[in-house]
């Protein structure tokens, strides 16, 4: 099977008329792992083959066929310690060329503020957690990852976002950094694309944050764990995930509801903040 899948990748490359070093600067993938995918070597992912289809721009027909040679190997886990080893930077420029090929987003988020509307000082404090990146390493990764946000602010894209309540209460950093990244919640939250929701503490729940996750259109799903990313473009899961993210946007608080929920766990930061900087009570 990646044999034959990997042939068949070679043959739209070279009817193309594509190098090989195009084609993977186009899918945000390295040379050597192209080189790999082709040979058979490696077994192409579901994400992998979306973005060289995109790349090389092949017919609705052609994508059909390819989907349907992976769809017996629809599910894939790729463990973190590979990602980070082919590059945590290079990951986040993958995903950006994932949601660059996506129209409609749906992410649902029970563990931390989503990467699309982190600031720069959060998305710091994410990558700071264990086991940690080097200095360099990180920058890059942060680099990458705010990159991604100019996504926001393109034309005929829409993003929904289900954010739960605790999420804005997890604190990862610093009170001041934490009131910072909510303020930045209600100032996305009015842009025309985007709809933010907040799942509330006091509300009724149908199900468990069990995983975050993020849809991309109909035809795949990104699953998050503490062990590694899921993939998986196999129909009957596409929907389970769209079904439940249709039952959680039903609990969820919207416009100014939500902006008023962020607004007060953001007010309880900067209280905590003043309790704890010397002269806050107006003495020095």
């Amino acid at each position: 099977m990646n044999r034959d899948i990997g042939a068949a990748l070679r043959a739209l490359r070279s009817a193309s008329g594509l190098t090989a070093a195009t084609l993977a600067r186009r899918a945000a993938m390295s040379a050597g792992k192209l080189s790999k995918i082709e040979n058979g070597r490696v077994r192409p992912t579901a994400a992998d083959v979306e973005l060289l289809l995109t790349a090389l721009g092949v017919s609705d027909e052609a994508r059909g066929e390819f989907v349907a040679a992976v769809r017996a190997a629809a599910t894939e886990a790729t463990a973190w310690r590979l990602l980070r080893r082919m590059g945590p930077s290079k990951h986040q420029q993958a995903i950006r060329a994932l949601e660059a090929q996506t129209t409609t987003l749906r992410l649902f988020q029970g563990q931390l503020i989503p990467g699309l509307l982190q600031t720069p000082e959060y998305a710091s404090a994410v990558l700071s957690l264990p086991p940690g990146l080097p200095e360099q390493t990180k920058a890059a990764t942060l680099a990458a990852r705010l990159a991604r946000q100019t996504i926001l602010y393109e034309e005929g894209r829409t993003f929904h976002f289900l954010v739960c309540e605790h999420v804005l209460r997890w604190l990862i950093c610093t009170p001041t950094v934490m009131a910072v990244q909510l303020d930045r919640l209600v100032s996305l939250s009015r842009l025309p694309a985007v709809r933010i929701g907040v799942l509330p503490l006091a509300a009724r729940m149908p199900d468990f944050p069990m995983t975050c996750f993020s849809l991309h259109d109909t035809r795949l799903v990104l699953v998050e764990t503490f062990h590694a990313e899921i993939t998986t473009t196999d129909p009957s899961d596409v929907q389970t995930y769209a079904a439940t993210f249709e039952r959680f946007a039903a609990a969820a608080v919207f416009g100014d509801d939500m902006r008023a929920v962020v607004e007060t766990v953001r007010d309880e930061f900067l209280r905590d903040r003043e309790r704890t900087c010397p002269g806050s009570d107006g003495r020095s």
